[in-house]
């Protein structure tokens, strides 16, 4: 049997993936929650608003119906925004099969507490779901092009992370597996925050040494908190950890980082924010990550002086002397 995927959330990623699972023969239902967009996907069979320029393969079709994207595949894989994985698995559920498997390649935190993504999973739908996440160094137009990508698929479920990995797998995206789920999640929140960081101080004209030591010190703010909500620490030396903070803290691909650019040039936060047209994962994954340190007593200074320049009105300028100004300490 040909094998089969739904994807919800037709932007930028989600397009992305829908075209990858394409290509490697699933019939594959992108599913978006605005009509007039799918209805242009439909006829223009291209994202031309979030990936011009990569056509839609003939196993890949679009519905605005979430009941039929629901009962399409018994995978499903959610690739909406943090702010709306909650709600959207909240109204798929009425609609889903009881077998149906739950994967998602949303990046971030519960914006209202700062959950994990698979615990919101957990809640919403059942503890019995079967849950994977996908994440990665992974920008959408590269794998739209078909560039080398390498990518973990984690879950409790080793069945359930083959079986994806297999599904997304082909000569030019390569998928490891993992079962560490929450220290793949943590990466790929907080790895947002810092590549915001890395922006602003490429925006106030810094140079390669800052941007070294900034991702270096953020790679151990990440390993602190994500080993204390219990991931691995080999995890974040992966690509779902190093590999994925590399990528977006020096490539200006990253909305994060593109983000962070312009508040380091002196830019309106508001201005940026419509410049960029898309969400910018960072900026909620700064507050929660901030009161996730603050809850559990990690020192995190790069997060917090981040979340200072987002949320408090601190000068971009005055975050770095901050930063500078800390006593000094043995780096391990």
């Amino acid at each position: 049997m040909t094998p089969k995927i739904a994807l919800l959330g037709a932007g930028s990623w989600g397009t992305a993936l829908a075209i990858l699972a394409a290509r490697n023969g699933c019939q594959t239902l992108l599913w978006d929650h605005t009509p007039g967009h799918v209805e242009t996907l439909s006829q223009q069979r291209e994202n031309r608003r979030y990936l011009p320029g990569h056509a839609f393969p003939d196993h890949l079709s679009v519905t605005a119906n979430l009941s039929e994207a629901a009962e399409f595949s018994p995978i499903v894989l959610v690739c909406v925004p943090s702010h709306a994985f909650q709600s959207t698995l909240a109204a798929i559920k009425p609609h889903l099969p009881n077998d149906t498997k739950i994967a998602w390649a949303t990046k971030g935190f519960s914006p209202d507490g700062g959950q994990l993504l698979h615990q919101i999973v957990a809640t919403t739908l059942s503890r019995q779901t079967s849950a994977a996440i996908i994440s990665g160094p992974s920008f959408a137009q590269e794998v739209a092009a078909g560039l080398p990508t390498a990518i973990t698929v984690a879950s409790a479920d080793a069945d359930f992370a083959g079986q994806l990995a297999g599904l997304l797998h082909n000569a030019y995206f390569r998928t490891y597996t993992s079962t560490d789920l929450i220290g793949v999640e943590v990466g790929g929140a907080v790895k947002n925050v810092l590549a915001i960081a890395a922006g602003i101080a490429d925006g106030l004209g810094f140079g390669a040494n800052t941007r070294a030591a900034l991702i270096t010190r953020g790679l151990t703010e990440i390993i602190r908190l994500g080993v204390h909500l219990g991931g691995k620490q080999e995890t974040f030396m992966g690509l779902a950890g190093l590999g994925d903070l590399i990528l977006t803290c020096t490539d200006d691909q990253s909305r994060n980082r593109r983000f962070g650019l312009a508040l380091g040039k002196g830019q309106n936060p508001k201005q940026a924010m419509a410049d960029i047209g898309q969400e910018i994962e960072g900026i909620c994954a700064a507050r929660e990550t901030h009161h996730l340190a603050q809850q559990h007593g990690i020192d995190m200074p790069i997060t917090a002086q981040t979340y200072q320049v987002l949320y408090q009105g601190l000068a971009p300028i005055a975050a770095v002397q901050n930063l500078l100004a800390r006593e000094l300490k043995p780096e391990a």
